[in-house]
């Protein structure tokens, strides 16, 4: 035991020293207090239904009708029990405050990767640091986007588990990719295990090159099953949640449009537009060498001293009038629709990396740069089409992400790791002083000469005006009652604001690097320790992307549970809806956005709602019946028993009852068929839908085979509610047709009458229908997915192969460092 300290104290003695970092930085996470994530925030709106029935069953439900009507559960929260990975993640999870787990994550996976690549611990530790508090790493965490953030800290797992197979450590190698492939997956943030897939082509495709330029094809075959059977493996683990998330993305609004004569939806994917939206403008690579090259992030960052109000005040505007106008301007000039902050990997870091493309020698130096290269090209999206159109239309899969500004979390870990090797290449024994020293000059020249040219002339490259610069200035001459100067002097100060701002950042970068040259040049010429030397280069990362991180997630973002509790309270109108005894209906909030927002989904069950892939058929429900103008029949059938409206006041929010609401079923006197899709939408824009049940043409076999007519007296009732069990009985005197208010979902929903499978159709575009025999039965609707139940024995079965390789992998190891 003695022993083994020896030989792992020092990774041991980091490790805590991470831990440190953690606790100084997340202070009031070890408090008690908790993050203020709007996403989380949103995520716990939407969860509300799940976790009331969890609760109470002991476990969570497969389907929820808190959002859209109604839709999969395992698309917002589910727990995947066979699954391995899910305890592994939970255990993570509970062994320390939120988010410090995922920031411990960043960190030990990044040591571990560059300590695989044979880096001393201290320079290692430095790399870790690099990529642990890279901006965008917080930046995801103060947004809440959990899931994408624990996503990119398996990267470097990953990567270390694919090198170590390359270097035929079969069994390690083998077990580390499967098991963090594994958790990966897990970690449910498809599009950033995409984008890391992408790199991990190109270092394959290298080394295809290098194994068939040195004719090892058949060593490189070997390594290539062996990974190709660890990511199977880590694939087969996630069976349950991949097999349900692959089956519903087709009914998503990721599948294929329903409607062809709609020019507006896609065939297939997501709207180019849409997915674009979020593209890195191409002068925004700036931000990762100077922070606020772009102004930063779009909250407002002006004071009392920027030119904005100090033009305000020349104009006759008191200070505190000017101060509170200033604090308003946009500072972001970029062209997102609005940002959180900028992708800064650190300005010494990034010099380094330039360094280490004249010094670093081998295929993983051009693996790092072409993985680099192509993440920052595809993360410009609209402004890079030549590329992005290719990726989007040929690529399988592309078109089902948007935000393509998340391909440079490829970026911030490639840039790190080539840092790191130039220090290694530059410091290792034997390595020409003198050669380094030129080509450390040569680097220099390069980046620093850029840096005093922009702080010199800022705008030879850049013009600190937004796409809407002149509609800003319309705006503040109409504040001005139509005074043109005063709207073009105040922009003016705007850009002046913004100039001022990278100008700042460009020194502060400017500085940083000149110090991180000078302890450089130092160890090259052996002037100190290398330890030490390490220790100060890290310290420069560490304080340079420290403070820059500390701008967007600081202890302000930090509340009392308290206070959280208090902003998810229901209002009087919510309370007042809640206290209805009907377990089954829906609300249309109209206070808010409610086809964009998650606030309802904490209260009640709404047509509204918040989510990234809702069901294609609701989305085109909305566009068509829902948008511009509210059609009431669709509301209807939707049960929509409630609005909730904006007071008189434009503050409070009142209650009006919908009397026409249908209920939870209803039987009908007349079915109309449409030929089409697009036929049955056009038909759902004016009925009566208490009367009339439109079906496509597809289910007519259902209802002619089985004779239905209309009941004279027919009575159907909801007897009991679940969110994915449903009981009604009803009565009537001949087949009939009955519509039930619930959502039209084929994989996996099946309907008993008394206890006998039978089979159902679609009605109304949205909703289920069938033709119940006559007389007095009891009805159930069961949501049974395959692709679940099975996939989870599936997942059962990967995570037992699972174990026992990493069980074999760990005694091998053991047994190969044990003594003679």
């Amino acid at each position: 035991m003695s022993n083994w300290f020896k030989r792992n104290g020092i990774h041991i003695g980091i490790i805590l020293f991470f831990i440190i970092l953690c606790f100084v930085y997340f202070t009031p996470a070890f408090q008690g207090k908790v993050l203020m994530q709007g996403d989380v925030q949103k995520a716990g709106a939407t969860q509300s239904e799940i976790m009331k029935y969890k609760e109470l069953d002991g476990k969570a439900p497969l389907w929820t009708n808190s959002m859209f009507g109604g839709m999969p559960s395992y698309q917002i929260w589910l727990k995947y029990p066979k699954n391995i990975t899910t305890h592994i993640i939970d255990f993570i999870k509970a062994s320390s405050p939120n988010p410090v787990d995922i920031v411990l994550l960043y960190l030990i996976g990044t040591y571990f990767l560059l300590s695989v690549l044979g880096l001393s611990p201290w320079l290692a530790a430095v790399g870790a640091i690099a990529f642990g508090f890279s901006s965008y790493n917080f930046i995801f965490i103060e947004a809440g986007h959990s899931n994408q953030a624990m996503a990119i800290a398996f990267y470097p797992f990953i990567v270390a588990g694919v090198l170590l197979t390359l270097r035929q450590k079969y069994w390690l190698g083998a077990a580390i990719t499967a098991l963090f492939v594994a958790l990966e997956i897990r970690a449910n943030h498809i599009q950033m295990t995409y984008y890391l897939f992408i790199a991990l082509l190109i270092l394959m495709g290298i080394e295809f090159y290098h194994a068939y330029k040195n004719k090892q094809l058949k060593a490189f075959g070997k390594t290539l099953g062996v990974l190709v059977a660890s990511a199977f493996l880590g694939v087969l683990v996630n069976t349950g949640n991949l097999w349900t998330t692959y089956e519903y993305s087709k009914y998503s609004t990721r599948g294929k449009s329903n409607i062809t004569t709609d020019s507006a939806q896609p065939n297939n994917g997501l709207d180019k537009d849409y997915a674009f939206q979020w593209s890195q403008g191409i002068g925004e690579t700036f931000t990762l060498l100077i922070p606020n090259a772009y102004g930063g992030a779009s909250q407002p960052m002006l004071d009392g001293k920027s030119a904005v109000a100090k033009a305000l005040v020349s104009k006759g505007a008191d200070i505190n009038q000017a101060t509170g106008f200033a604090q308003q301007m946009p500072v972001y000039w970029g062209p997102k629709p609005f940002t959180s902050g900028p992708w800064y990997f650190g300005a010494f870091v990034l010099f380094l990396f330039i360094f280490g493309l004249f010094v670093v020698k081998g295929k993983l130096k051009w693996w790092l740069l072409g993985a680099t290269v192509l993440s920052i090209l595809l993360a410009f999206g609209k402004h890079f089409s030549l590329l992005s159109d290719l990726f989007f239309h040929y690529v399988p899969l592309y078109n089902k992400f948007r935000s393509v500004e998340f391909n440079l979390a490829i970026a911030s870990l490639c840039v790190p790791i080539l840092a790191c090797l130039a220090i290694y290449e530059a410091t290792k024994p034997g390595a020409d002083s003198k050669l380094m020293i030129q080509k450390l000059k040569t680097s220099a020249y390069i980046v620093l000469g850029i840096l005093v040219v922009l702080l010199a002339v800022p705008t030879v490259l850049f013009s600190f005006k937004s796409d809407t610069h002149q509609d800003l200035i319309g705006q503040l001459s109409q504040v001005a009652g139509g005074d043109q100067s005063f709207g073009a002097s105040i922009a003016a100060a705007l850009i002046d604001d913004r100039i001022s701002l990278f100008r700042a950042d460009a020194l502060r970068s400017l500085l940083f690097i000149i110090v991180g040259i000078g302890v450089l040049w130092a160890l090259i010429n052996k002037k100190i320790a290398q330890p030490l030397g390490l220790i100060i280069i890290g310290l420069v990362v560490l304080t340079d992307l420290w403070s820059l991180d500390k701008r967007y997630l600081n202890d302000e973002k930090f509340v009392a549970k308290a206070i959280m509790n208090q902003h998810a309270a229901p209002r009087e109108v919510d309370e007042f809806i809640m206290r209805d005894p009907d377990p089954d209906f829906r609300v249309l909030d109209l206070t808010i956005p409610t086809f964009q927002s998650a606030d309802a989904t904490a209260f009640h069950k709404t047509i509204g709602g918040y989510h990234a892939a809702k069901l294609k058929r609701f989305q085109e429900v909305i566009d068509k019946q829902l948008t511009g103008s509210l059609n009431q029949d669709v509301l209807d059938m939707l049960n929509t028993k409630y609005f909730i409206t904006a007071g008189k006041d434009g503050q409070t929010a009142s209650m009006q009852a919908n009397r026409t609401a249908c209920g939870h079923a209803w039987f009908v006197s007349e079915v109309k068929f449409a030929k089409n899709n697009d036929e049955e939408m056009q038909a759902i824009s004016s009925f009566d839908p208490s009367k009339v049940a439109i079906v496509n043409q597809e289910f007519k076999h259902l209802i002619e085979d089985k004779r239905a007519g209309a009941p004279a007296n027919g009575k159907i009732e909801l007897t009991s509610y679940h969110p994915d069990h449903l009981k009604y009985e009803y009565s009537t005197d001949k087949n009939s047709v009955a519509v039930f208010s619930e959502i039209w979902y084929p994989k996996g929903w099946k309907m008993y009458v008394d206890g006998e499978e039978t089979p159902y159709f679609r009605a109304n575009y949205l909703l289920r229908a069938a033709v119940l025999p006559a007389g007095n039965h009891k009805i159930e609707w069961k949501f049974e997915p395959n692709s679940y139940f099975l996939g989870e024995n599936i997942s059962l079965f990967g995570s037992i192969i699972l174990s026992l390789i990493l069980a074999m992998a760990i005694y091998r190891e053991i047994a190969r460092k044990q003594p003679a």
